[in-house]
């Protein structure tokens, strides 16, 4: 059946950069992340992030750039899966996913090259439907609680917003059921107890601009409904579309993204 597979599967695609589209029989290895995953291994705690190889041959122990933290990387137990077995690898080729053993490095859409600076896109973080005020049950278990919403939120199925005065967050999901499996891991997987508010709203936007003048009267004026997402971004809560479109009327000199794909090209650039 495997073998079967492997004929009638398509072969590894192009894909499309910030900077151009890169071809799966290019010689140098390009790849991004686009799953990662807390406590695979719950006896261990490991945080593994998932790599797929766009081009070239990627190699155990050869230092790659991270083009988010500008920085060279090396893996010394890249990892294949299937099932529940885990495989040690020394190469993998374009189409293949490795597992790389992560302390935090990683985002959902970072990408690694052999030095070119780029950045592969269409890797969005997505702008939530439903949100939920997060709400601690347990105040004994301030910091379980705090480490295990970061570390579910990394693996990209909610966004994780802060107000910026006091210590509430909101967590944004696209469906109902996200909300209780956060529940049962973090007090499975955290120790930590918690609870959801809903909040009625509409949308989350993240906001840019280069008018530092427009930007301080929103802020001020929208005070109640600017957050910030776990980068430091700035995120307008709309409460509904026509407040949306009001936002957007009165403040030209603003941009409103729907996902935070932005980001990730801003930092290569």
């Amino acid at each position: 059946m495997l073998d079967a597979f492997i004929t009638f599967a398509p072969t590894p695609l192009s894909r499309a950069t910030d900077v151009r589209t890169v071809q799966p029989d290019e010689k140098k290895m390009t790849g991004f992340i686009f799953k990662i995953h807390a406590n695979l291994d719950p006896k261990h705690r490991d945080r593994i992030a998932f790599l797929r190889i766009v081009s070239g041959t990627f190699e155990r122990n050869k230092f790659y750039r991270h083009n988010r933290l500008e920085k060279e990387v090396r893996f010394n137990n890249p990892t294949s899966f299937l099932a529940q077995d885990k495989t040690v690898i020394d190469e993998a080729f374009p189409g293949d996913v490795v597992g790389l053993y992560d302390t935090g490095n990683f985002k959902i859409g970072d990408t690694l090259t052999e030095g070119e600076k780029m950045q592969f896109t269409g890797i969005p973080s997505f702008s939530p439907e439903i949100f939920k005020e997060l709400i601690n049950a347990d105040p004994m278990k301030t910091k379980q609680l705090e480490k295990g919403i970061r570390q579910l939120t990394d693996e990209g199925v909610a966004q994780l917003f802060f107000y910026r005065i006091g210590n509430r967050k909101i967590v944004g999901t696209v469906g109902e059921l996200q909300f209780e499996v956060i529940q049962y891991r973090l007090q499975h997987e955290y120790s930590a107890s918690c609870r959801f508010q809903p909040m009625n709203l509409y949308k989350a936007c993240w906001i840019t601009t280069d008018d530092k003048v427009a930007l301080d009267k929103f802020l001020k004026y929208k005070a109640n409904d600017v957050v910030e997402d776990k980068d430091g971004n700035l995120v307008f809560l709309a409460q509904s579309e026509w407040m949306l479109k009001i936002a957007k009327d009165d403040y030209p000199e603003i941009t409103f993204h729907f996902n935070s794909e932005f980001k990730t090209a801003k930092a290569v650039n």
